[in-house]
């Protein structure tokens, strides 16, 4: 039996597949790439150090075709200057395309036709400079992507069920995931080598773990997030696409980075006595701008660390850079009042003696740092920029307290079990089945793998998929005989579960032959008047 269980789990659901480690993604278009010339393979590498999905395709038609298939996120685009001529005006206005450089050997033949494009960033002979283009178009895209709940607060509202309703899924993962980041009490140095372990099946290359490892061992978790390592675009895109298996890899460094701003507030509170305001600037979409018009008056959570300024100037920055783009910007006007929010919840502090970028007066909050939304108005004189105050609250706020009071008593327990019963709670059973696959590489004893072959049978079976369930609960009930008394309660409740799963299949002489055994032991153990 055991040999069969682990079959099943080395299905093609736990072989290592490669995910997106970043929202976007690079597409080299050129008629006269050759893939296995030693020079191209240089230019691919230094792309890649940068951008770690890079597409090459030899026509346009290739080129539009998989800018079409782009789901969500950016994409960027190398093109030739010959065929940079008749993709430019095709693909240009796509919303999913950034930014787009022209590489070739003619400069002044191509720079001509390209001016009137403005998503165009220049034509160039040379790759380094496309490349130090990237790293702050990639910046930008990773500052404009932070993941947000908007939640619309009914007063008043019926009964605790209709309230965890009205809480979108993200947001409910987004807390789940922050309170067993925080809860779990991992070492560091098997916490980074799952997290490599994990990179390798993704791609980076060692020298960028190497670098990693190094400044992780000289630096504060704040220096390392705010740097240019792809640990900062990993984590933002996680988080972004919900990658569940990405986000228990990198739990550490948000336990890490979190009790660094719970210690530096501490140490700043003489700081932070009085009301202040900080700003945060950035690129947006015509969905955001109207989920913020229909949630005014309701809350905002970013689901992720939050980066502002103190000085106005530095979130225009990222204004600016949006609005050239002819995007639409946002400008976040954020007050914060210390007396009416819990720092346990949402820690906050200055970081710019600790930052890779010092001279920004940045103020970061933790993750899932939430606001109310007091107003949202288009600015006067700029159709394209919108601006939103905001007002800093946190989990204790009444009306956020009692829409996630149903969820926590319904997801009880501890550690990432937790996560995974969410996702069944909700019916993404998909995710599920493969995130209780994944706690096998967390979670080692057999009470925790039968624990787990349970539920993946409770999933299989709600699936419909009777005989798979059947072969889970036939492991986890293996286990339990190996480790409980024949009596136990335990084994009378798979018993239980096997007896309905044969009843859904119409098996029902198994079914019976099931549901005696689990009544034989609970005549045997519980009182005559028990409910069961």
């Amino acid at each position: 039996m055991a040999s069969n269980m682990s079959e099943i789990l080395s299905s093609n659901a736990m072989r290592p597949r490669r995910r997106k480690v970043q929202n976007y993604l690079l597409i080299w278009v050129d008629e006269n790439i050759d893939v296995k010339n030693e020079d191209c393979q240089n230019t691919l590498a230094h792309l890649r150090n940068v951008v770690k999905e890079v597409n090459v395709c030899a026509t346009s038609e290739e080129c539009i075709e998989a800018l079409i298939d782009v789901d969500g996120g950016k994409a960027f685009v190398i093109s030739s200057g010959a065929l940079g001529q008749n993709v430019v005006p095709v693909i240009h206005d796509m919303a999913c395309v950034d930014a787009i450089y022209v590489f070739c050997s003619k400069k002044a033949r191509h720079e001509v036709w390209t001016k009137k494009w403005f998503k165009i960033r220049g034509v160039f002979t040379t790759i380094k400079p496309i490349c130090e283009s990237l790293k702050k178009v990639t910046r930008e895209c990773d500052h404009n992507s932070i993941p947000m709940s908007f939640i619309s607060v009914q007063k008043g509202s019926a009964s605790d069920e209709n309230n965890s309703k009205q809480l979108p899924a993200v947001y409910m993962y987004s807390v789940l995931y922050k309170e067993i980041a925080l809860e779990i009490d991992d070492d560091d140095t098997k916490s980074i080598n799952n997290l490599f372990k994990y990179c390798r099946e993704q791609g980076i290359a060692e020298n960028e773990l190497k670098e990693f490892q190094r400044e992780y061992q000289n630096n504060s978790a704040v220096y390392i997030y705010t740097c240019e390592l792809f640990f900062y675009t990993m984590l933002n895109c996680a988080l972004w696409t919900l990658d569940t298996k990405a986000m228990t890899k990198m739990a550490f460094f948000v336990r890490n980075l979190h009790r660094q701003l719970e210690q530096l507030h501490k140490d700043q509170i003489n700081e932070f006595k009085n009301t202040f305001i900080v700003y945060r600037g950035q690129g947006t979409t015509e969905e955001r701008i109207q989920q913020l018009i229909n949630t005014k008056g309701g809350l905002l959570s970013f689901n992720n660390f939050l980066s502002t300024s103190e000085k106005q100037q530095v979130a225009m920055g990222f204004v600016d850079r949006a609005l050239g783009k002819n995007n639409l910007a946002v400008l976040f006007t954020m007050v914060i009042d210390p007396s009416k929010v819990s720092t346990s919840n949402t820690p906050y502090a200055t970081i710019d003696g600790l930052s890779a970028i010092p001279s920004e007066k940045e103020i970061l909050f933790s993750m899932h740092t939430v606001f109310n939304i007091i107003d949202v108005k288009q600015a006067t004189g700029n159709n394209r920029l919108w601006e939103v105050q905001l007002t800093l609250t946190d989990d204790n706020d009444p009306q956020l307290a009692e829409l996630t009071k149903s969820m926590r008593e319904d997801i009880d327990g501890t550690g990432w079990p937790r996560m995974a019963k969410l996702m069944y709670t909700l019916g993404d059973f998909g995710q599920a089945e493969e995130f209780y696959k994944e706690l096998f590489e967390i979670l080692s004893s057999d009470s925790d793998r039968a624990f787990i072959y349970h539920k993946l049978g409770n999933l299989k079976d709600q699936q419909g998929e009777y005989q798979e369930a059947v072969k889970y609960y036939e492991g986890s009930l293996e286990i339990k005989r190996k480790t409980l008394p024949e009596d136990h309660t335990q084994l009378a409740a798979i018993y239980q579960q096997f007896g309905l799963t044969y009843d859904h299949m119409g098996d029902y002489s198994k079914a019976l032959e099931y549901y005696k055994k689990s009544l034989k032991i609970l005549e045997k153990t519980l009182p005559p008047n028990h409910s069961s």
